[in-house]
């Protein structure tokens, strides 16, 4: 067998066992991956690769590497659902950095995150003097947590005393041209119902349509392929 040959074959393999690894380990978002668990599908990349293109090391030594490296990502990962303790151990825990506007100097040494670092990440929410901030801490994937003084927070509707409606999600009813058949029989609606909202802004070809979503308060949103502007539909 060629090298060229090998090579395709292995890598053909090893796509398909990581793919099936990568799913087995769960559906944690990159931001919400702690240190160890980046460090952790780094080494489980490189093997894979290793897997691909190195034709002189052994296939099956390697592919029982990575099956050993995942299989026990996912055995910590499930044994830390059921222990704090282990969750304690392999995630670490949040450390609180600023309290009551006061930046807690111990603590922050702690993270090895300089001052600068930590007030470039107060501004990304939205946070530009320390003074607003009763308590922000650093989770332990990274993220800063912030939580505002009350004075200095939102007002609600419900501060107000404002009643307001029901604000559910969205039932997509066309993506990309194409009506999605299931979503109206379960709000109980029809093509023709439909395509009589379109008409309301004179659409009259579904693959004109990128998205329409129909909001729980009767609104029609509809966004058309292009440049062209979105449109609002009441549909009351």
């Amino acid at each position: 067998m060629s090298i060229v040959l090998e090579v395709i074959l292995r890598s053909i393999i090893a796509f398909f066992v990581l793919l099936l690894l990568v799913r087995l380990l769960g559906k944690q978002q990159v931001s919400q991956l702690t240190h160890f668990d980046y460090i952790v599908g780094i080494t489980i990349g490189s093997i894979a690769s290793n897997l691909s293109v190195q034709v002189n090391d052994n296939f099956i030594a390697t592919l029982a590497g990575l099956t050993v490296w995942s299989v026990l990502a996912m055995l910590l990962a499930v044994s830390a659902i059921h222990s704090a303790w282990i969750r304690k151990v392999v995630d670490g825990k949040e450390t609180v950095v600023i309290e009551s506007g006061k930046v807690l100097d111990k603590n922050l040494k702690k993270t090895r995150i300089p001052l600068e670092q930590l007030l470039s990440e107060l501004r990304t929410q939205g946070v530009f003097n320390i003074a607003d901030v009763e308590f922000a801490m650093f989770e332990p994937g990274g993220k800063i947590s912030v939580q505002k003084k009350s004075q200095m927070q939102p007002v609600t509707p419900k501060d107000l005393k404002v009643s307001t409606q029901y604000d559910g999600m969205p039932t997509n009813l066309i993506i990309d041209g194409a009506i999605i058949d299931g979503a109206l029989n379960s709000i109980k609606l029809s093509k023709a119902w439909l395509y009589h909202q379109l008409s309301k802004q004179n659409i009259t070809d579904i693959n004109e349509v990128t998205l329409a979503q129909l909001d729980t308060k009767g609104n029609l949103y509809v966004d058309l392929k292009g440049d062209r502007p979105y449109f609002i539909i009441s549909t009351k």
